[in-house]
């Protein structure tokens, strides 16, 4: 069965109390509240630090069944040592992400922009994830997210196909649109697919920090996600999507609005090329 979990990137906000979390419940009961509207999260803090065992039990013991996090491989692994010389740091990372059992969703490999006076070819990039990835657990599921166009092609995407990793797509300023990707079936390379709606960080920065409201209207963009994930779905994948406060100004409300547009009873213009 194919289905579409919708969740934020993180839990936790300025300005969520009052507009999504009722004003005075405990910052500790915040997750509890969370998860009784979502079914998935995206931590964003494993993205700084492998968290303690304490602290992945707290997570698992106050969510319901069901509920799937997803979470961000620390920088160490993906930006310090690039893949190389992080045996230590991945297999600890990995033990402890497994204390969710059932709760523990994809974990994403975020990497980032690399200017072109630093990797004007993607090559040693490429080499570099290619030995990296056999290595991970052939019972957990990875997504791979890129922000660098030019390591868009067959080498990529047959690497991750081979492993059963989703290349993460994303709505971010530097990376093809979903109308373009979804020209390109190679890029659906694992039986799930891997959503962020990321936007553009510095932009909304210049006109709020207060994450507790819609800014912008993405109505329109959502229309063309929601056609592409009604043809993800089709191709019996489920859907993992997190949104970001910065994609619209208020994750929970870039979700609400999502929803809304999935359940239109006149579908959306297919996706050119499909």
């Amino acid at each position: 069965m194919t289905s579409i979990r919708l969740g934020t990137s993180s839990w936790t906000a300025a300005g969520w109390e009052g507009p999504f979390y009722p004003p005075g419940l405990p910052a500790a009961r915040w997750l509890e509240h969370y998860a009784r509207e979502f079914d998935t999260v995206e931590v964003d803090a494993t993205f700084y630090r492998i968290p303690e065992e304490r602290t992945v039990d707290a997570w698992r013991d106050r969510t319901p069944p069901g509920f799937l996090f997803a979470a961000k491989v620390p920088q160490v692994i993906t930006h310090e040592k690039l893949l190389e010389g992080c045996l230590e740091e991945t297999t600890a990372f990995l033990k402890v992400m497994r204390r969710l059992g059932d709760r523990l969703g994809p974990l994403l490999l975020q990497f980032r922009y690399f200017r072109q006076a630093e990797m004007p070819d993607p090559k040693p990039f490429l080499e570099r994830l290619e030995r990296f990835l056999p290595a991970l657990p052939s019972d957990m599921r990875f997504a791979v997210e890129v922000r660098n166009k030019s390591f868009l092609g067959d080498r990529l995407f047959d690497m991750l196909r081979r492993q059963g990793i989703a290349l993460a797509f994303i709505d971010h300023p530097w990376f093809p649109t979903i109308d373009h990707l979804m020209k390109r079936p190679a890029a659906r390379t694992a039986p799930f697919s891997y959503i962020r709606w990321l936007g553009d960080r510095v932009e909304i920065e210049k006109r709020t920090k207060v994450w507790d409201r819609l800014i912008l209207d993405r109505t329109a963009e959502m229309r063309r996600w929601a056609a592409a994930v009604r043809t993800l779905q089709a191709g019996e994948r489920t859907v993992h999507g997190y949104f970001n406060n910065h994609y619209a100004g208020y994750g929970v409300g870039s979700i609400r609005l999502f929803r809304e547009i999935l359940a239109e009873s006149t579908p959306p213009e297919p996706l050119p090329g499909n």
